[in-house]
């Protein structure tokens, strides 16, 4: 199974921009459907992106032309560039892989403020 720890999160003004990545430990990362998923206070987790192993992503429509997912499995890493920040991005952000089973990484704070 992989291990997961997330970096690059941090405070960013409104129309900024941020790169999170997601470094993965253990078998197979290139097996594993990787996901960025998000939660604000006070509300659920919401999945923001996926990208699968065959390289397909999709993105929620809140993010669609701002974000994107990308991983390189020759380093184990999944990243999520985000552009155009919106206050409303604000959030933990956490990396999920998934092959039958979920795992997940502790999360990292981006908060979008002036």
């Amino acid at each position: 199974q992989v291990q997961l720890v997330e970096s690059g999160g941090g405070l960013v003004q409104p129309g900024g921009s941020l790169r999170l990545s997601c470094a993965a430990s253990g078998r197979d990362f290139s097996l594993y459907e990787m996901n960025w998923y998000r939660q604000a206070p006070g509300k659920q987790r919401e999945l923001v992106a996926t990208i699968t192993s065959g390289l397909s992503t999709n993105y929620a429509d809140s993010v669609k032309g701002r974000f994107t997912i990308s991983r390189d499995n020759t380093k184990n890493t999944v990243y999520l560039q985000m552009n155009s920040l919106k206050p409303e991005d604000t959030a933990v952000y956490y990396c999920n892989a998934w092959r039958g089973y979920n795992k997940w990484g502790q999360g990292t704070q981006v908060t979008v403020s002036s």
